[in-house]
Order: structure tokens, then C-alpha cells, then sequence
């Protein structure tokens, strides 16, 4: 049996145990004399601002993931179909946040109702609103907006919230440590670390919870900052918990443990890495732009200050800056499994702005749909070079990672005027036999960018292979073929022009799409299409500022 296999068998026997009587009834025995609190001893504040647009939707049953949309009325938490993108947004009740941003009786109000009517549906455990990451994320939600809610005139709520908020703590505390991974660990942790600082004689859950998340810190958290997965919206997520627990400590009177500051002061700066100069976050890995404010407010919480550091070499991240060109560069580097899971197949994909304005971007991530990001996550929806219209990566149906990048290779040269990278990967290796390498070299204070994309092996393949080198353009650029459709040129909003110039290949103006903000918009990519009939293949571009 495998690790994976095993870790399914064991989570389908606990799943088994928990649904039991004996386990329900088991939840209800606390060692509090049987006593139920009547009062929070702490209340951690939620620094993170609420959307007051959204909050007034949900006034009406209506809740919000991006663009899309779900009504629930009363008693209705488990629409049919739902996947657990909705479970975690409707049972993690983070959307609390949005009912505080709009203010007022009525906000309150409802905010009491709901929790009263998931309380009174979900008395017992159930396989999907009691998982661990859900029931972490519930708690802290409901502990740190207590005083937004609370009606303490109304001793019949407060007993019926108590009693639930015991049973939940108490349900967690046997689930972890677990086999939660990624994010997940780390929301029920937070849940988990929540309850010992608000109930009484629970502080032995601090200790535990902090325990288990220096395991955690360690996993995720890399040596240069970055996230293990890769992805640069779950850094942000993480450095986001990371904060909350440490103000709740504070909040507590607990001392920062130094594991905990030494973890965000890595972090910070990995975040502010993936901040581009329009202050939204690259488009990248399963990234997508995230709110300009949320992420201030982040770095500014984590500290981050003084010169934003050009490379994450662990992270697999290079950050190029000449003039007002920016470019960041993935190196090829894969997760290891199990953090592979929905993980991008773009090994040397990069994306490129100028000034606040974008210029290459990759195709980015939908918020819901399987069938959406299963297309997003393909080679040929990044700024790259594709062999044969196959993944450079092997994407399994199980989100996981099959062939993929085994030995990158990076090396970069730099001075004050220009800026070369090399770097190549594998992941073409045990497929065809081909490594794929590619060199950016940008001079001329940002104004030219030069690359170069070089395929080989060693021997020549039996049929030519088919190449295509796509570069995305972002919806706001306009796009055109010049030159007999042999050049292109492209203008930023603000009029500022740029010419593509190509060698070994056909070039091609072709349809493509763009999702970094959650809404699905049409644009453009450029397509130099090639073939490959022996040992060696060179396809050479370059964009340049016009008008200089």
C-alpha cells in the first residue's frame, strides 16, 4: 500500500468512527465539571477589512467566491453539488468579516441568526462542515467577532453557542495533529490555538497548537521565505494565519515564540517579491492579483521594509528589474508530492510589466471550476515553450504531479546596465529525450528584452516534433502583426509601444484568455510556431520598446 493509499484508508476509518454515536456523545463530556462558559477570556481583533458590497449581499442569502455566486436560505448549509471551495466559504464563516465592513443592527442581527441556524442544524459531526481546516476556520471567525454578534441579553443563544463552541473545540483537539497538510493544517491549527486563549482551562490547546505548527512552519515554510507549494496566493495565506496568531498571542499576553517571528520576517519578503508595480500579485502557479490593500496591509503587519530581494532560489523564483521593466522568471522547479497537488506544468514561464502596467501575463486560475483550471494549469496556457502540444509537466487526474521537473538548472549574471539569466529543465527528459533551456537577457534601462529558447537531445527524433513558443498578452495591451505578419507590435494603455521580433519559426496571432482577477477575459497571445527534425533547436525573440 502507499503512502497515499494509506493515508486515503486511514481518513475513510476515521470518517467512520467519528459519524458514531459513541463519538458524538463523546464530544459532549469536557472537563469543566460540566459547566459551560458563559464568556470569551480573550477575543483576538481580525485586522483584515471586510467587503461591505458582499456583506450586503449576504443580508440577502447570497454569498460570494469571485465572480461567482450562491443563495442558501435558512437551514439550507449543504446545497447539492457543492464542492470544497463553497464548504470552506460558507462553514468557515469568514465571511464575517463582510457583515462587520457593512455596519449596523441589522448586520449584526443576521450575523447572529446564521450562526444560531448552523448551530442548531450541526448539533453532531458530519463528514463536511466538521472537518478540521472548516471547523479551525469556524471557531476563529466566531471567537474573534464574538463582540460584533453577541446579544447578552439573550442567555438562551449564548448557552446554545457555548455548548457548540465546546463541542467543535473538543472535536478538533482529537483530530490533530492528523494528516491535514498545506493551508488546511494551518487553519485548523489557528481554530485550534483560538479556543485555548478564549475558553477557560483550555490553555493546554495553546501549547499543543503551537507545537504543532513549528512542525508546520518547518514543511511549508522555506529557507528563502516562499511557500512550499509554490504558489504565491498560498504564501500570502499562510503569512496572513501566521499574523493572526501572533496578534492573538499578543492579545493573550503570550510571548511571539521565536520560531513564530523568525517564520514571518522570511515570509514578508518572499510576499513582497510577487508584487508588481501596479501593487497587485503576479499571476502565477495558481496566484491570482488579490486586493492591492489586503496585500499593504499584509506587509505592513509582517514588517517588510528596506529593498525587495531579486530571487526566491528555493521557491524556484527569479525577479529581474531594469529601468521599469519587471520580469518574473519561474525557474522549472516542481513541488514534491503531496504539495504538487494543483500545481502549474510551467517550467520557464515568465511574466513581464512595465512601469503599472502589464504587458505578458500567464493565463492565470478560476476560482471554482475543475474543467477551467484543468486547462489553466497546462504548459500552453504560459509564457513558454511547448513540445508536441504536451505538458511539460504530467498533470494526473488526481491534480497531482506524474513526470515533472526532476533538475533544473539556473545560473544568472547581472550588473547595473542588463541582466542574463540561463536557466533549463527536464521535464521533456523521460518523454522525448529533449531538455528544454532558456536565456532572458534585459538591457538598455528595461527598454529590450531578448530571449532565447533552445531545445536538445541526443539524437535526432524520428519525425519532427512540433515547437510552439507562446507569450500571452494581457486584455488591456493591443496587439497587432506587422511586417508581411512576420513582427508584432503591441501598446500598453498609456500608449507606449513595443515590437516583437522573431527568428526560427512562424509567427501567429491566436485567441487566449485571462483570469488573474476571478473574471474570465478575453485577449491575444503571440504563437512562434516551429518544428524540431534533429539533435538541436533555437528560437530566438525579443521585445523592444518603440520610440526610443
Amino acid at each position: 500500500m502507499t503512502i497515499n493509499a494509506f493515508r486515503q484508508f486511514r481518513n475513510k476509518v476515521n470518517a467512520s468512527a467519528h459519524n458514531s454515536f459513541l463519538y458524538n456523545l463523546s464530544l459532549n463530556n469536557w472537563n469543566l465539571g460540566g459547566v459551560v462558559p458563559d464568556q470569551l477570556l480573550v477575543k483576538p481583533v481580525d485586522p483584515w477589512p471586510g467587503n461591505a458590497e458582499n456583506g450586503a449581499h449576504i443580508l440577502d442569502g447570497c454569498f460570494s467566491i469571485g465572480q461567482e455566486q450562491l443563495r442558501i436560505q435558512a437551514g439550507g448549509w449543504h446545497p447539492i453539488n457543492i464542492g470544497q471551495k463553497w464548504l470552506f466559504k460558507l462553514h468557515g464563516f469568514q465571511w464575517m468579516r463582510d457583515l462587520r465592513a457593512l455596519g449596523g443592527s441589522e448586520a449584526r442581527q443576521i450575523a447572529k441568526a446564521y450562526i444560531h441556524d448552523w448551530i442548531i442544524n450541526h448539533r453532531n459531526y458530519d463528514a463536511e462542515s466538521w472537518q478540521p481546516h472548516i471547523t479551525g476556520s469556524r471557531l476563529a471567525a466566531w471567537i474573534c467577532h464574538y463582540d460584533f454578534f453577541d446579544d447578552p441579553h439573550d442567555e438562551d443563544f449564548q448557552d446554545t453557542f457555548f455548548v457548540s463552541l465546546i463541542k467543535q473545540t473538543r472535536h478538533l483537539t482529537k483530530c490533530l495533529p492528523g494528516t491535514l497538510e498545506g493551508l488546511e493544517a494551518l487553519y485548523a491549527l489557528k481554530g485550534l490555538l483560538y479556543a485555548g486563549l478564549a475558553l477557560p482551562h483550555h490553555e493546554n490547546l495553546v501549547h499543543k497548537a503551537l507545537d504543532l505548527l513549528k512542525d508546520q512552519t518547518k514543511i511549508q515554510i522555506l529557507s528563502d521565505g516562499g511557500h512550499v507549494t509554490r504558489n504565491p496566493d498560498d504564501l500570502l495565506q499562510a503569512l496572513v494565519t501566521l499574523l493572526d496568531i501572533r496578534t492573538a498571542l499578543t492579545a493573550a499576553g503570550y510571548p511571539t515564540p521565536d520560531f513564530l517571528q523568525y517564520t514571518i520576517d522570511r515570509a514578508g519578503p518572499a510576499l513582497r517579491f510577487f508584487v508588481y508595480g501596479d501593487k497587485y500579485m503576479a499571476v502565477t502557479n495558481g496566484s491570482g492579483e488579490s486586493d492591492p490593500e489586503f496585500i499593504d496591509s499584509v506587509l505592513a503587519q509582517a514588517g517588510v521594509r528596506g529593498k525587495i530581494i531579486s530571487n526566491l532560489p528555493t521557491m524556484g523564483y527569479e525577479r529581474i528589474t531594469q529601468g521599469r521593466s519587471l520580469i518574473l522568471f519561474d525557474t522549472g522547479k516542481t513541488a514534491k508530492w503531496p504539495h504538487d497537488k494543483n500545481i502549474h506544468a510551467a517550467p520557464l514561464s515568465f511574466e513581464m510589466s512595465y512601469g503599472k502596467e502589464r504587458l505578458l501575463v500567464s493565463c492565470g486560475t478560476h476560482v471554482l471550476s475543475d474543467e477551467w483550471n484543468a486547462s489553466l494549469r497546462a504548459t500552453a496556457a504560459h509564457n513558454t515553450l511547448c513540445i508536441d502540444h504536451r505538458n511539460a509537466c504530467e498533470i494526473r487526474a488526481d491534480g497531482h504531479l506524474g513526470r515533472k521537473v526532476i533538475q533544473p538548472f539556473i545560473k544568472r549574471e547581472e550588473d547595473r546596465k542588463a541582466c542574463l539569466i540561463e536557466a533549463s529543465h527536464d521535464g521533456y527528459l523521460s518523454l522525448n529525450g529533449i531538455t528544454h533551456s532558456r536565456r532572458l537577457f534585459l538591457c538598455e534601462q528595461g527598454s529590450d528584452l531578448r530571449g532565447e529558447d533552445t531545445l536538445e537531445c541526443v539524437s535526432a527524433p524520428t519525425d519532427p516534433i512540433n515547437i510552439a513558443v507562446r507569450f500571452h498578452i494581457h486584455p488591456r495591451v493591443l496587439v497587432s502583426l506587422v511586417q508581411n505578419e512576420t513582427e508584432a507590435l503591441l501598446r500598453l494603455p498609456s500608449g507606449i509601444g513595443w515590437r516583437f521580433h522573431h527568428t526560427g519559426g512562424t509567427l501567429s496571432l491566436e485567441n487566449s484568455v485571462y483570469l488573474g482577477n476571478g473574471e474570465i477575459r478575453k485577449t491575444k497571445q503571440l504563437v512562434i510556431h516551429g518544428q524540431m527534425s534533429c539533435e538541436h533547436a533555437q528560437v530566438k525573440w525579443a521585445f523592444q520598446r518603440e520610440g526610443l
